[in-house]
């Protein structure tokens, strides 16, 4: 018998993909978690019949949330990771040298567990020294930990569940005060297709906290659509007048100096979302 997973990622539309093993299959505190082996995009983390990172894919989401936005800021020391359990977007922070400390903070323990079980090319700079791994609210340890943080990325599921608060305008009030003076942060915001009112929301909610704020995208062929937006806010620095010279070579799939600015340059129907 064959098995296959499918994600509804609208009432009318889905991706499906032949299943081989399912690893995991838990409801834990906070979501319903699956780990899952399929035959197209490799092991593949499902939260609340969402997928959220796989095998196949999961270095181009991992890295444009990171590069941009850290090759943006002249001396990154301190970086924040809210949500992100299953530990990517902090191995790509641990490729800059400047990086000090670097923070994540998901609600879930399950998800960094089973990640680094699963997962352990994605999770593998967890055990990093420069890491720093807390099982608690991302909302409120931006609340507690003000004037903090040169960067701060919020790598959350969709607003469902424990993620909700983290699209709402406080939530980015309180990520300004927990940033330094000249602190930056970015956001996962979905995708143009089926949430343009996202896109739009968010783009408000920002522009009424950070003086510049830059939308960008990439391609993720196991997220809604596969165009997949990143909201960025920043306080000083603008990820459109950085000097694509000075941005060195290293070690990614998607990312590169020549995509930095490209990125930032939005199809028409997006750009109305944002005027």
């Amino acid at each position: 018998m064959e098995l296959w997973y499918t994600e509804k990622q609208t009432p009318t539309y889905g991706i499906t993909m032949k299943v081989k093993e399912t690893y995991v299959s838990e409801q834990t505190e906070f979501q319903q978690l699956d780990m899952i082996e399929t035959e197209e995009f490799g092991t593949m983390l499902v939260l609340d019949g969402m997928v959220m990172t796989t095998d196949k894919d999961e270095w181009v989401y991992h890295e444009m949330v990171a590069h941009p936005v850290l090759y943006t800021h002249p001396n990154p020391k301190k970086v924040l990771v809210v949500g992100g359990g299953d530990g990517g977007v902090i191995r790509e922070i641990l490729k800059h040298p400047s990086v000090e400390k670097a923070v994540l903070v998901d609600i879930d323990g399950k998800v960094i567990e089973y990640s680094k079980k699963y997962l352990p090319q994605i999770a593998c700079g967890l055990e990093d020294p420069r890491v720093e791994v807390h099982v608690n609210d991302g909302f409120m340890h931006i609340h507690d930990h003000k004037n903090e943080y040169d960067v701060v990325m919020v790598d959350s599921t969709e607003p469902v569940g424990p993620a909700v608060n983290l699209f709402t305008r406080g939530f980015y009030q309180g990520i300004y005060d927990a940033l330094k003076e000249d602190g930056i942060f970015v956001a996962q915001t979905d995708n143009p297709w089926f949430t343009p009112e996202l896109i739009t929301n968010v783009n408000r909610d920002v522009k009424e906290v950070f003086p510049i704020v830059r939308v960008f995208w990439a391609n993720v062929p196991t997220y809604p659509s596969g165009l997949w937006t990143f909201t960025m806010g920043s306080k000083k620095y603008d990820p459109l007048e950085v000097d694509e010279s000075s941005i060195p070579e290293i070690d990614t799939k998607y990312y590169s100096p020549r995509l930095h600015k490209a990125a930032f340059v939005l199809p028409k129907f997006v750009e109305d979302l944002i005027k």
